[in-house]
């Protein structure tokens, strides 16, 4: 490759290509080295893409490496917050000893005015706006468009981070969605139900139709002395946060943090045409999770239904052991017919119950009626015989009647028939012995 690479080096394009695999750069041009204030190619080794070129801690949101194809190009216009440039791209794939390499070129079309004003005035944020909602449109998912969102106002504000915050069921807040500029530590693990009280001043503002500026964090020390050791912790020394609403009610906040002090009056413009835009998606982020919610789970038990285990088996990965456990609760047609269904109902919970004592770190289905099913992958043999044997300690306890099966195996995913046959059969098995101790005629 060494004579393309020649080819390329003195081209008034900037060009760069990198591993698809890795995202590891493996060349840029002497144009695109000097923008990106690179000295050699060889301090290139062990450099990220989205690190370098976007200023990302991980992989970019818009990332089109699943649609380029050898031979083929696709064209395409982006903003570069990092370098402050319009870019026309071209960029194809390009196969090279079992290596899948991107190579993009890209041609500066910023006029000069834009390069001296950047992005400084209203208009220039209008047009970003612009960008970052026809690239989240043709997004597969409403997560992807609201993490390409969240990526191009957090670039375009040149903020380290930004985010969004939702109500949950216990009245606290919760980080659900981030982005981090390159080198910033993420704060999203750390900022899960954080309690009432941290952010009630800021609600009280949101009620009111008011969004938060702090332009200096030491501004709030005496006054909100709660939210600035929060923020504090957090190297935050400025912000802008806007509520979002829905039917008049805030459901969320988001935010951009440290954005340069210029950029100040121009985040709570951005920020707020954007809240729009991310009401939507997280409308339809919910209504999809909602509809996965029915598709996937058993009503009654919270369990997995068939569709959700089949899905779990083609997830699992081969050469890992598992094990599966069939169990099957008898005597519920009885409860059904001489008690009614609501105390069938119980039945299954209490089953359900043992169930979850045991394997609530693993895999639970209802997969009929009475009949349930744990998948559980990179169990060993004993531990999976250990649980078995306590699943029928607590069944005993709590006096519900079920029959187990249970079978291992050291690659599950490549044994999963076996495993599910066995398991099956043995439940089949143990379901016999019960009802010749009980002494109960099943063809009655």
């Amino acid at each position: 490759m060494g004579k393309i690479w020649t080819f390329f080096e003195n081209m008034n394009e900037f060009v760069y290509v990198v591993d698809m695999d890795t995202y590891e750069l493996i060349y840029m041009n002497r144009r695109a080295r000097e923008i990106f204030g690179i000295h050699a190619t060889e301090d290139l080794l062990g450099k990220k893409c989205y690190e370098m070129l976007q200023g990302n801690s991980i992989p970019c949101a818009f990332c089109n490496n699943h649609e380029l194809k050898p031979a083929c190009f696709k064209e395409w216009r982006y903003y570069n917050p990092v370098i402050g440039k319009h870019l026309f791209l071209r960029d194809s794939m390009i196969e090279e000893d079992g290596r899948r390499l991107r190579i993009e070129l890209a041609l500066d079309i910023s006029a000069q005015e834009m390069r001296e004003r950047a992005f400084l005035k209203y208009h220039d944020f209008e047009k970003i706006v612009n960008t970052a909602l026809r690239t989240a449109l043709q997004a597969a998912t409403p997560d992807e468009s609201i993490n390409i969102v969240l990526e191009y106002i957090g670039k375009a504000l040149q903020g380290d981070r930004t985010y969004i915050f939702e109500k949950n069921q216990w009245g606290g807040d919760d980080n659900t969605y981030e982005w981090v500029a390159y080198g910033v530590a993420p704060e999203k693990a750390h900022l899960q139900n954080v309690p009432p009280d941290v952010c009630a001043s800021w609600y009280q503002n949101f009620q009111e139709s008011k969004h938060i500026v702090i332009a200096d964090l030491e501004n709030i020390r005496e006054e909100d002395p709660l939210m600035y050791d929060v923020l504090k912790r957090q190297n935050i020394r400025s912000l802008v946060v806007v509520p979002l609403y829905d039917s008049g009610k805030v459901i969320a906040f988001y935010g951009v943090d440290n954005p340069p002090e210029s950029h100040m009056e121009y985040a709570s413009n951005m920020l707020q045409i954007m809240g729009f835009f991310l009401v939507s998606l997280l409308k339809r982020r919910t209504v999809l999770m909602q509809l996965r919610e029915i598709s996937l789970f058993d009503q009654l038990t919270r369990f997995g239904n068939r569709h959700a285990m089949n899905e779990c088996i083609a997830n699992m990965r081969h050469g890992e052991s598992a094990g599966v456990v069939y169990c099957d609760v008898t005597g519920l047609k009885q409860v059904n017919d001489t008690e009614g269904h609501d105390a069938g109902d119980r039945l299954i919970l209490r089953a359900c119950d043992c169930l979850r004592q045991v394997f609530a770190d693993y895999n639970l289905f209802r997969i009929g009626g009475d009949e349930f099913l744990v998948l559980c992958p990179g169990i060993s043999e004993k531990a999976l015989a250990e649980r078995a044997d306590s699943l029928k300690t607590i069944l005993r306890k709590d006096a519900v009647s079920m029959a187990v099966g249970y079978s291992w195996a050291p690659d599950g995913a490549g044994n999963i028939d076996a495993l599910l046959s066995t398991s099956e059969r043995l439940m089949y098995e143990d379901k016999r012995i019960y009802y010749m101790t009980e002494g109960i005629d099943r063809r009655r």
